[in-house]
């Protein structure tokens, strides 16, 4: 069990904000149509969560991307599946207008009936074909038998009219959320690129040495406008070589730490260390599909919460990598090595290829946290069974905030970051989840 602290105190004016947009949910005022229904408030979540399940299916076997790349499956699944959907819900608008440059969504037409989650899922099932090209033939079969499975059950319960509407909707949905995201600039994050050299600044580590990944990440657009405002990190401590000086005792923090670990700090970095795994973007969307299953919410709910928690995981990652390739910050392994003289100091698991500061771990799960924590703060106690099918011990937290502080400080102890990079990436990602659950100007319920 972790600590029960949570992330932040939330400032006044978002405590009467998201206790206002909670509410919404529940009342036919604000969020649903007259008839309850026939809007996507008056089914269970059900396409959600079983759609989460198989985009981890895909985040598992996909090969040849970036682990923080699979951010952005996870934010733009979840941005068609709520857009998809969102026509039915009023007050929808207040979440449509933050997407950022997204301006190609066909309206609702108003003469057609839809049936909610077929919207949802033939959303979700192209944009996913979308998005994993390259997924195997097993793969995009059990795609292809997971969307003719809920249309099958979903044409029991309404008209092929309206099947044919809602399907149409979908996709059409999807394919424009897809085309949104072929501009975000991903495409150019790695791109040619030389790295700056000098005292205290990054280089390739062992053992592989491999050459900056992504260099050019943070130059992706946000997927929610203005999400990242406010949540650069300040400057790391002043590097230093001496011996004895705040620099120094920071890295020999994490030597030490790394010759004295217990077996539940070695526990803790291996559940955290995701690859292999689901990658750490699909190890929130694992805790989002368990959170779907246990808190059981309405498909206008469990839309929402997919969309707003893969878009601070896509733009915590940005600010992160912005920050990472702006400080370009030596990690611990050559410091150890170079600095101090121990070279045959190695950390407890492999040290991916960018910068240190500040921690990508603690800036996207610090994210995830604090839009599932205003969403399903309910829960209170929170089992994570995402690494059971590695043989991993299921871990137990008494919020989200603390799953987000344990996922930062498994890095410490993984000998991957300073303890200072830990808090500043959890910080960042706190910034950028409030500032995606904020008012939007201009929007409203």
């Amino acid at each position: 069990m972790t600590s029960t602290h949570k992330l932040s105190t939330p400032m006044p004016v978002l405590i009467a904000l998201v206790f206002t947009f909670l509410l919404a949910f529940n009342s036919c005022a604000k969020w649903d149509h007259p008839r309850k229904d026939e809007s996507p408030a008056g089914f269970k979540a059900d396409v959600i969560e079983k759609w989460t399940a198989m985009q981890l299916r895909l985040m598992k076997n996909a090969t040849g991307i970036p682990n923080h790349a699979f951010s952005r499956h996870y934010a733009y699944a979840g941005i068609a599946a709520w857009e998809s959907i969102a026509p039915g819900v009023r007050g929808h608008e207040w979440v449509t207008q933050k997407w950022n440059g997204l301006n190609s969504l066909a309206g609702k037409a108003h003469h057609r009936k839809y049936y909610w989650p077929a919207n949802a899922n033939a959303a979700l099932a192209s944009i996913n074909r979308a998005m994993f090209p390259n997924a195997s033939a097993a793969d995009k079969s059990a795609v292809d038998s997971l969307e003719n499975a809920f249309n099958e059950e979903f044409r029991q319960k309404t008209d092929e009219q309206t099947m044919t509407n809602s399907i149409q909707f979908g996709r059409q949905t999807a394919e424009a959320v897809f085309a949104w995201a072929q501009t975000d600039g991903a495409k150019d994050a790695s791109s040619p690129y030389t790295r700056p050299e000098g005292e205290g600044l990054w280089k390739p580590t062992p053992p592989a040495f491999a050459p900056a990944a992504t260099p050019y990440w943070g130059k992706n657009r946000p997927v929610v406008a203005g999400s990242i405002a406010g949540a650069q990190c300040p400057a790391p401590m002043a590097y230093s070589a001496a011996a004895g000086s705040p620099f120094y005792k920071m890295v020999l923090k994490v030597c030490d730490s790394s010759k004295v670990l217990t077996d539940g700090q070695k526990q803790m970095a291996q559940f955290w260390r995701d690859v292999p795994g689901v990658s750490s973007p699909g190890h929130w969307v694992s805790i989002l599909h368990q959170a779907l299953g246990i808190a059981k919410p309405s498909l206008a709910k469990g839309a929402l919460a997919y969309a707003l928690s893969g878009a601070a995981v896509n733009d915590a990652l940005i600010a992160c990598f912005k920050d990472k390739y702006k400080y370009n910050l030596v990690r611990p392994v050559t410091y150890i090595q170079e600095i101090t003289g121990d070279m045959i100091w190695a950390p407890y698991l492999g040290t991916p290829a960018h910068p240190e500061y500040p921690s990508a771990h603690s800036s996207l799960s610090a994210g995830a946290a604090t839009v599932l924590q205003e969403l399903f703060g309910e829960l209170h106690v929170f089992t994570d069974h995402t690494y059971d099918y590695m043989g991993f011990s299921p871990r137990s937290y008494p919020s989200f905030a603390a799953i987000a502080q344990e996922a930062g400080l498994s890095r410490f102890y993984a000998g991957i970051h300073y303890l200072p990079s830990v808090e500043a990436g959890l910080q960042q990602g706190i910034k950028v989840g409030e500032n995606i659950l904020e008012k939007h100007p201009g929007a409203g319920f």
